[in-house]
């Protein structure tokens, strides 16, 4: 089971890697990381368990987190009913973005970044990705709002890129009347 230790710290250099595109098949290896991933990230979310295991919360996660330079990324997201959705990624590419960009009013979060920081992140309101499943499969999808934020933190990651670089240095709320806040 992963923990919390085991997710690379922003001083990590490794985070600032661009990651390499997956061959598939996959290694038992890579399934085994994305499906510890997927129980990090919904652990992280149930508080019983975030706190049992001393998880921090969170809802995306790269493979470059855990030291692994490769391009996959999982996303789980707590729905209305308590359910949770589950994406993988694998070699993902943004084909289509809106022109509307949208920030996390309270600021994005990173299990990779553990000190508060300020500011706002624009990011497109929704997007279609494309990319594989787990087994090779070609996969397109069409994510709005918190999962399309989610996804694009996620996707810089793979580029070696956090949330941080992309807030402004001397006004970190710069534009925010122009972006709608979620």
């Amino acid at each position: 089971m992963l923990k919390t230790k085991d997710i690379l710290d922003e001083k990590n250099k490794k985070l600032r890697i661009k990651s390499k595109e997956v061959v598939f098949p996959l290694s038992d290896d890579d399934k085994k990381t994305i499906n510890d991933m997927i129980e990090y990230l919904t652990n992280s979310q149930i508080d019983e368990l975030a706190k049992k295991y001393k998880l921090r919360p969170g809802m995306g996660m790269a493979a470059i987190q855990l030291g692994i330079p490769k391009r996959y990324f999982t996303v789980v997201y707590e729905n209305e009913d308590g359910d949770f959705d589950t994406y993988i990624m694998i070699n993902p590419v943004i084909t289509s973005a809106s022109s509307e960009k949208i920030y996390v009013e309270e600021g994005e979060g990173c299990l990779s970044v553990n000190r508060p920081t300020e500011g706002i992140v624009p990011r497109s309101a929704r997007i279609t990705v494309e990319g594989y499943d787990i087994n090779g499969n070609k996969t397109k999808i069409r994510v709005r709002e918190e999962i399309a934020i989610a996804f694009q933190h996620e996707m810089d990651h793979l580029d070696g890129i956090l949330f941080v670089d992309k807030i402004d240095k001397k006004n970190p709320y710069k534009d925010a009347d122009k972006y709608r806040a979620l």
